[in-house]
């Protein structure tokens, strides 16, 4: 389990019902396949030794007889094999007969599990031929020549590497209580199903919910089989699938229907699943009392690790089928925390800075709709332009063409003269472009804001965003500080995305062309003079790193806990080709160094509210000491 990574896989294999040679020669092709792509576990589906569809021929020894045979066959067939394999077959436990499912590696049955639920409704008699987990007492039984421990007690399988799965069988998962969810309770961290779902109008769809649904609930990777061509179609037809879920996330599915054997293979990011786990306390509390007996798996033969696994470089965008739904979402939610504010305070006036750049073009737009939806005139949001030394025509004049455009009251406060008095009067040395030359403006436009809020009775918006935080790029006490941060959930590369957006809507033609402009400025807080043409001098991204990767490193970072390895090597994955290791590591380097050191400002931010999964509120979700050390993270990243 290099880094948490653990690759699974679902079969499909093509079978002949009652044929179990033909069917156990098609498990070996594919078993050694999996093994091949350094698949670990490979689930296939129910009965598929003998086919699900014999119904009464699993009345007749000789088939019952022939199963245990292919079984002895395939534990021979795998004994120099580390892949772990998840076979159906029926079992004979005394005068009863049991679906089950087998756990094979490397010549050994690592234990059974029994089917629990049995369906006897419309199209299934299963109860005509199989007894059900809860009818099985505790007992030894001979299977392909070997005894083997069977009960109906719930088992949880270990590999060597620390992976703990289980396994429920088709019905299992329909069920109201699964038991999927003792088992993940009990510590599972992924689920294999063996199935036999046969396939009429609309059952697919529910099938992809109700499996999404149970790996959510239960934070868990599930990983689904069911048989496909060559079972009867006396009277249903089964049409083969392939899934693999990820804590309600689609990782891989096969396609329906297809006439040859299938296998889709994934990367569970079983680490990932134990951080959602261990931060979810609903899912601590209801541990209690889930049990399991421990079935340890043999040792295998390490890999070299390959991350195969597709890598979104852009988490926090969201995908482009709800586009829509997701911008609106999260519009929504700042103009719903801005009205409440508004609302207690009994405030009917906004004071806000704009620059012309990103933050403040967004926090603007969610000034105004939240105006526009509490009926208030948007006279009542006043705009600061205050032009310094680093301000260029650019962006200026994007800044009164939005407040203009917008209707709102703008005010023109320039800085130069106050900044440079203010420079004097502590001595400072105005061609010394230093932390004091750049915080000194920001500072001043903080506190023109503030005065200016209190001169109309309003509230001064904070524009802020969620990448800046993490960065510590604000002037503590300048741009740090608002009465209210409408961006501080939002982070920098979702802020580019949204106003992408909003410049695409019948209701903001007239500013289109102002908002495409806004998000193709170079970042920069504009605190340095420009240089001989008037274009900006000082780009944030050449300072502090690419906010793509700063984004990335920060989900990452935050939202599972992710080490600097791990994060980087799926850096390079969700980069190739536009990054280099070199760049990644001295970027990935900056962020843990800055993180750390820039915690005091997080610590005293002002209210905002959360959109997304991350959040760095010191009220909620990241609490974290300021003197905390990043020896341990930047000695990792040294290493990389």
């Amino acid at each position: 389990m290099k880094y948490g990574f653990v690759k699974v896989a679902a079969a499909v294999p093509s079978v002949r019902v009652a044929d179990v040679d033909y069917n156990v020669e098609q498990l070996e092709k594919m078993i050694a396949q999996a093994d091949e792509q350094g698949v670990e576990i490979v689930v296939f589906p129910e009965l598929c030794i003998t086919g699900y569809t014999c119904q009464d021929l699993f009345r007749q020894d000789l088939l019952l007889d022939k199963s245990d045979e292919g079984l002895l066959q395939l534990l021979a067939f795998t004994q120099k094999l580390d892949v772990i394999a998840i076979v159906g077959l029926p079992v004979r436990v005394g005068s009863l007969l049991y679906n089950c499912a087998a756990v094979v590696q490397r010549g050994t049955i690592l234990g059974l599990v029994t089917k629990t639920y049995l369906p006897n409704y419309n199209e299934f008699y299963e109860k005509r031929w199989f007894a059900s987990a809860p009818d099985l007492l505790p007992q030894t039984i001979y299977l392909a020549g070997s005894p083997i421990q069977i009960s109906n007690e719930p088992l949880v399988f270990q590999t060597a590497d620390g992976v703990r799965f289980g396994v429920e069988i088709c019905e299992d998962v329909w069920a109201p209580l699964p038991p999927s969810n003792n088992l993940a309770l009990a510590g599972a961290d992924i689920i294999f199903n063996l199935s036999a779902t046969d396939e009429v109008s609309g059952k697919h769809r529910y099938l992809l919910s109700l499996l999404g649904q149970q790996s959510a609930r239960t934070l868990s990777a599930y990983v689904y089989a069911s048989c496909g061509f060559g079972e009867s179609t006396q009277d249903v037809v089964y049409g083969g699938n392939a899934i693999v879920y990820e804590n309600g996330h689609l990782l891989a599915e096969g396609s329906r229907f297809s006439f040859e054997p299938q296998m889709k293979v994934a990367q569970v990011d079983v680490e990932r699943l134990r951080s959602e786990r261990q931060n979810n306390t609903t899912f601590r509390t209801a541990q209690d009392g889930a049990a399991a007996r421990y079935v340890n798996a043999k040792p295998i033969a390490q890999r070299e690790f390959e991350l195969v696994r597709p890598i979104n470089p852009h988490p926090f965008i969201p995908a482009e089928d709800s586009m829509t739904e997701s911008c609106e979402e999260i519009l929504n939610i700042q103009v719903a925390g801005l009205a409440k504010r508004l609302h207690h305070t009994g405030c009917r006036k906004a004071v806000i800075g704009i620059s012309g750049g990103l933050d403040s073009t967004l926090a603007l737009l969610v000034v105004a709709r939240t105006f526009d939806k509490l009926g208030l005139d948007r006279s009542g949001i006043v705009g600061v332009t205050m032009p310094g030394f680093g301000t260029t025509d650019r962006t200026y004049q994007n800044a009164l063409n939005l407040m203009r455009s917008l209707n709102i009251t703008m005010r023109e406060i320039s800085i130069a003269k106050s900044v440079t008095q203010h420079f004097e009067d502590i001595g400072h040395d105005m061609a010394n472009h230093d932390a004091t030359y750049e915080n000194g403006q920001a500072r001043e436009r903080t506190q023109i804001l503030m005065d200016i809020a209190n001169q109309v009775g309003g509230l001064v918006i904070g524009t802020g965003d969620l990448s800046e935080l993490a960065l510590g790029w604000c002037t503590y006490n300048g741009d740090h500080m608002a009465m209210y941060g409408v961006n501080a959930g939002v982070p920098k590369t979702l802020i580019q995305y949204i106003i992408r957006y909003i410049a695409q809507l019948p209701d903001f033609k007239a500013q289109h062309d102002t908002l495409i402009d806004v998000v193709e400025t170079p970042i920069s807080p504009e605190l340095i003079p420009a240089d001989e043409q008037g274009n900006i001098k000082q780009k944030t991204e050449d300072l502090v790193g690419p906010y793509e990767l700063h984004d990335f490193f920060l989900y990452y970072f935050l939202r599972h806990g992710f080490a600097p390895a791990k994060i980087f090597i799926m850096a390079r994955k969700a980069f190739a080709g536009r990054y280099s290791d070199e760049v990644l590591k001295h970027w990935l380097t900056t962020f843990c160094r800055r993180f750390f050191s820039q915690q005091f400002k997080r610590s005293c931010l002002p209210d905002g509210p959360k959109v997304g999964g991350v959040s760095l509120s010191p009220r909620g979700d990241w609490r974290m000491p300021s003197d905390a050390a990043s020896a341990l993270w930047l000695n990792e990243c040294e290493r990389l």
